[in-house]
């Protein structure tokens, strides 16, 4: 018997107690369902926070803030010192000599200072005016876009402008809105307000964290002197913020080495990851939870594998000792029921997989138009071939496993004793 009259023998065989097939391929469905499930929530999840990250820069973008020291209770008031740091409300702001300092620190490649820019209004044809509020990390790094290009550098005033922003002044979508003129007005210090062409370069999707309009450098610095204008001397200037740009293929030791470098300095260095790493490490829990159940429903399933098979070697003991009597090895014998439990395996997994693809992409399409349309560019449930064929190879192996022990009781059958059985 060859391995292919081996594979149709066993393919044949599972479906001779089709009742009982059924029911174990059904306890195998609902686990590969679940599995398939859970894993799709986990990529869309995680692929959208990726979208939002990357949005606001990657690992290669520090935020750089001056390092403050929190007083111990018993110490009572900071004591005032004239020669300190220049200070806006509860934040150290920092100079431009810290800036320069950040930018020889060694690992850094350059440093962008974090104008906090509070444009009055942005105005489109002479139309209504809106207020307007800005992300400073937009523009640092490649935004989520619903439509047109990044910003570019040396370009002239270029922006983006959020989805919301489309309709309101006066475009039909999002691409009738771009390499279009809009007026944005700012104040100075004295109060003069003045006002700045730019051109819309891309409309943003909504932001996971954070919206805000995004502008070029040379916006920024057209805005932020005009906004600096007439301050006197003496009045407190700099920027709460600044962000550092790393070489794109620094690893965790080398931003380590940038982290301690800018602290023993008097900064504080931040990655995104470093912001936002608590919220993906629960992510992962939950889904690691929900996948760990799956598991468990499969682990189970596979019992029934089990229970399936050795009631089959026993209803097909005489038929074993005859194949053994014709010379079929016990090789071969085990190779044949290990076959029907791998192929229950995929009966199930397959099925399972499949249904959990057609109605996961249904419900994820209805609730990206319904209860999360606030949230463009999320699939909650995102299926990619890979998971699904790891998911089904993992089912197939845990069948294999599953029939092992039927199939090498089968394997072992003496053939005398097993042609005598009644």
């Amino acid at each position: 018997m060859t391995a292919g009259d081996i594979l149709r023998s066993a393919v044949s065989n599972t479906f001779r107690s089709k009742v009982r097939t059924a029911l174990t391929v059904v306890a195998i469905f609902i686990g590969a369902f679940t599995l398939t499930l859970t894993s799709a929530i986990g990529a869309g999840v995680s692929d959208y926070i990726d979208k939002q990250v990357g949005a606001i820069g990657g690992d290669n973008l520090m935020t750089v803030s001056p390092t403050t020291e929190a007083a111990a209770e018993d110490d009572g008031p900071k004591e005032y010192n004239p020669d300190g740091a220049a200070t806006q409300g509860n934040f150290t702001l920092l100079s431009d000599a810290d800036i320069e300092t950040i930018r020889t620190t060694e690992g850094i490649e350059k440093v962008e200072p974090a104008a906090m820019l509070a444009p009055d209004y942005i105005q489109y044809d002479g139309g209504a005016k809106f207020e307007l509020t800005t992300n400073p990390m937009v523009g640092l790094a490649d935004a989520d876009l619903a439509a047109g290009r990044q910003l570019g550098e040396g370009t002239g005033a270029e922006m983006l402008i959020p989805s919301s922003y489309v309709e309101p002044l006066g475009f039909a979508d999002a691409d009738a809105a771009l390499d279009q003129t809009v007026s944005i007005a700012v104040t100075d210090y004295a109060g003069t307000q003045h006002t700045v062409e730019a051109v819309i370069a891309g409309v943003q999707n909504d932001s996971l964290f954070g919206d805000g309009a995004g502008f070029n450098s040379d916006l920024r610095a057209e805005l932020d002197a005009l906004q600096r204008t007439g301050i006197p001397e003496g009045v407190s200037t700099g920027y709460i913020t600044s962000i550092a740009f790393l070489d794109a293929g620094a690893d965790e030791e080398q931003i380590a080495a940038v982290k301690a470098d800018l602290e023993a300095q008097g900064f504080t260095g931040l990655t995104v990851a470093d912001q936002i790493g608590a919220i993906q490490t629960v992510i992962n829990g939950i889904i690691g939870v929900l996948n760990a159940f799956a598991v468990i429903a499969l682990i189970a399933a596979g019992f029934g594998i089990v229970n399936t098979l050795l009631m089959s070697v026993q209803e097909r003991t005489r038929e074993i000792g005859l194949m053994k009597a014709m010379g079929m090895g016990g090789g071969k014998i085990f190779a044949l029921f290990s076959f029907e439990a791998i192929f229950i395996g995929f009966l199930g997994s397959a099925l399972g997989a499949g249904v959990a693809i057609g109605l996961g992409t249904a419900i994820s399409s209805v609730l990206s138009n319904t209860v999360l349309s606030a949230l463009p560019g999320l699939n909650i449930m995102l299926f990619t071939p890979a998971s699904v064929a790891t998911i089904i190879g993992v089912v197939m192996l845990i069948a294999f496993l599953a029939g092992t022990l039927p199939a090498r009781r089968a394997a072992r059958q003496n053939p005398i004793d097993a042609l005598r059985y009644e």
